[in-house]
């Protein structure tokens, strides 16, 4: 077989080339997306960062309160003591927390001894009674015939001074039965009033002198809330006035002013409020509490508490301007009132500020408004 000649094949060579330059034109062309002429003029439209809900300060009254703090104490303890010296100690019936009533058995005490002091402090009674009685007889008889002059006037004496002493002797022995029963009474260790048991040193076994305390007792369950205010601050305050407690436990209870003391601490300065409270079983003596006095209303400009950005230790709201653009306010706040605060400084009545969201917020931020 010939060969092809060298013409031919420069021939198919450079059709060879040709296609495939055609080919890479196409791919360029297909590829290849043409830019858009720019609009003389035109700037891409900024995007809001974040998306914030608005409100409008509102104006209405606010109620005027006083703070103050202070700690919770009884009312009244009771401190129930022995009666009776040397005796032991049989039974102990209560414990801390227990609620007693009047009259309810919280101890008792041996009582063998002072029975057996009963006995016969009751025989001398007895036998004094019978001296008493025959003496008396005796000077009956005597005043009957002291006229007669069966007897002399010497003899006549005698009886009725006999009597006498006679019933010296059993109105002793009386006395003396008396409080012998009061002491074996005093072994029953009895509650002076309605309460609960705050302390117990009481213990079975134990020997106590008279005197010595055995329980102390909250008197009717009753708690009071001693609230500690300025000198400044004490004439706004009047008995009968209402009182919002806060306790530790962050229970709420309302209570009455029932006294002012009439001193300032020597080492506070400070003045007590005595403010009676309801009975409740959160209420614990020598707790810290909290507590505002009503002094009335005025009227304020509030917003929610959620506009209220805290940074560096200054208040601060976003003010929302018409472009939905974020100009960062420094205000001063007063009061608080569940989710209203007062703006006192720094913020006008017709301004819209940001609510939800507005602690993320920055200076100049655009925002997006959704109701």
């Amino acid at each position: 077989m010939n060969a092809a000649p060298p013409s031919s094949r420069k021939r198919w060579l450079w059709l060879a080339i040709a296609l495939a330059l055609v080919l890479v034109a196409v791919f360029v062309f297909v590829l290849r997306k043409p830019a858009e002429p720019e609009k003389p003029g035109a700037e891409a439209a900024p995007r809001p960062s974040l998306t914030v809900t608005l409100a409008r300060p509102t104006r209405g009254n606010l109620p005027i309160r006083l703070q103050a703090n202070g700690n919770i104490t009884a009312w009244q303890e009771a401190s129930v003591g022995a009666e009776v010296n040397g005796l032991r100690l049989a039974s102990v019936n209560v414990n801390v927390g227990d609620v007693v009533r009047k009259g309810q058995v919280l101890a008792v005490f041996a009582s063998e001894t002072t029975k057996a002091d009963s006995l016969q402090s009751q025989a001398s009674l007895m036998q004094a009674q019978a001296s008493f009685e025959n003496a008396r007889a005796d000077a009956d008889r005597a005043r009957s015939i002291q006229d007669t002059g069966a007897l002399s006037k010497s003899q006549v004496a005698q009886y009725l001074t006999q009597e006498k002493v006679a019933r010296a002797q059993f109105e002793a022995a009386k006395a003396a039965f008396g409080a012998t029963e009061v002491r074996l009474g005093n072994t029953r260790v009895l509650a002076p009033d309605d309460g609960v048991i705050s302390a117990r040193t009481a213990t079975v076994g134990a020997v106590v002198g008279a005197g010595q305390e055995l329980f102390r007792m909250v008197r009717q369950s009753r708690m009071e809330w001693r609230g500690e205010v300025t000198p400044s601050e004490v004439g706004r305050i009047r008995v009968g006035q209402k009182v919002q407690v806060t306790a530790a436990t962050g229970l709420e209870i309302g209570g009455q002013v029932r006294a002012i003391a009439p001193a300032a601490d020597l080492q506070t300065r400070n003045i007590l409020v005595f403010v009676d409270l309801p009975r409740h079983p959160e209420l614990k003596a020598g707790t810290f509490a909290r507590g505002h006095f009503d002094l009335g209303q005025s009227e304020a400009l509030t917003v929610p508490s959620q506009a209220i950005v805290v940074r560096d230790g200054s208040n601060y709201v976003f003010v929302i301007d018409e472009q939905h653009k974020a100009n960062q306010r420094k205000v001063q706040t007063g009061r608080r009132v569940e989710e209203r605060v007062e703006v006192l400084e720094g913020l006008k009545a017709e301004e819209s500020v940001a609510v939800q969201g507005a602690g993320f917020l920055n200076e100049g931020d655009l925002v997006k408004v959704v109701q």
